[in-house]
């Protein structure tokens, strides 16, 4: 029977927890696997296998790179010294070392069946590197308004890809926490949700999992990650779930001090959970959360809110 720590105990423990849980390399296609299971009798079946096909050419790149690490040695090791994400989003995507992704990733498809991806493909080829980055600036800040919606799985597919492949070429086991509890300390986005993982060294430990890099990083369990209150926490989990009271696979952790939820999934009730894949599937608990006063803080970059 596995111990849970409390808020408090795990600072008190003289042996730390590790601080990082990395993806794995074959992430995209584990999800890609679970968007599949996913998707069978969901409302959203055709959305979700559509983004298991995204996930599966997000996979082909990031095992053939079409660009290498665009943050010399010296500068990740300067970063990681000051506490500083070394693949620090704001600033990369402006820079536009994932435009290559981009183009790749769009290079996976071909003349689609007329319908939404078809136009999304068409109005994205017809851009320019300008536009492009404008679209991928606005979706990391979270100015959804200033993004065509059709855009955002392919935007995100490709931004997802690179960072992810960037991650996966640092020293991350050097990386220290970020200014917030729900900040990347690889890349400095948002968490898009939570992980209690239920093996080895990492069990019974949670993990927020990035929504860009998809690292994770270790955050003591009952406790806000926003305002950072432990205070009259409730989990809230899907009205037509099977498991018993505490049992369920997936929950959201609602604050009722700042209003704000963040979903978490428990692997020791489901082992083949996987974040965005279960987030995206579960979106009748964001629609019951915000019916009840709740706000969402974490993107999931593979669909626009709304």
């Amino acid at each position: 029977m596995s111990t849970i720590l409390e808020p408090g105990q795990i600072e008190a423990s003289a042996v730390m927890p590790p601080f990082l849980h990395l993806p794995p390399a074959n992430l995209f296609e584990v999800r890609a696997a679970r968007l599949d299971t996913l998707a069978q009798g969901n409302a959203l079946g055709d959305y979700l296998r559509l983004v298991a096909r995204l996930c599966r050419v997000q996979q082909q790149l990031v095992d053939n790179p079409p660009g290498a690490l665009p943050v010399a040695e010296a500068r990740q090791r300067l970063c990681i010294s000051h506490g500083l994400p070394p693949l620090a989003a704001d600033s990369l995507v402006r820079d536009g070392a994932w435009l290559v992704w981009l183009q790749a990733l769009l290079g996976h498809f071909g003349d689609e069946p007329q319908g939404p991806l078809a136009e999304a493909l068409q109005v994205l080829r017809g851009s320019d590197d300008n536009q492009r980055k404008g679209w991928g600036f606005a979706l990391l800040a979270g100015q959804y308004d200033a993004v065509p919606p059709a855009l955002v799985p392919l935007l995100g597919a490709a931004l997802q890809a690179a960072w992810s492949s960037w991650l996966l070429a640092l020293p991350a086991p050097e990386l220290k926490p970020a200014g917030s509890l729900a900040q990347c300390p690889a890349c400095g986005s948002p968490a898009m949700a939570g992980v209690v993982r239920n093996r080895g060294k990492h069990n019974g430990l949670r993990y927020l999992v990035c929504a860009l890099c998809a690292c994770e990083w270790h955050v003591v369990r009952v406790k806000c990650v926003y305002c950072e209150s432990s205070k009259d926490l409730r989990y809230t989990s899907l009205e037509n779930d099977r498991h018993l009271p505490g049992k369920a696979p997936l929950r959201a952790e609602c604050c009722p001090g700042c209003e704000s939820y963040l979903k978490q999934n428990y692997l020791e009730n489901d082992a083949a959970a996987e974040p965005l894949a279960d987030d995206l599937a579960s979106l009748a608990l964001d629609m019951r959360l915000d019916e009840e006063g709740f706000h969402r803080l974490a993107p999931n970059l593979m669909l626009a809110p709304g």
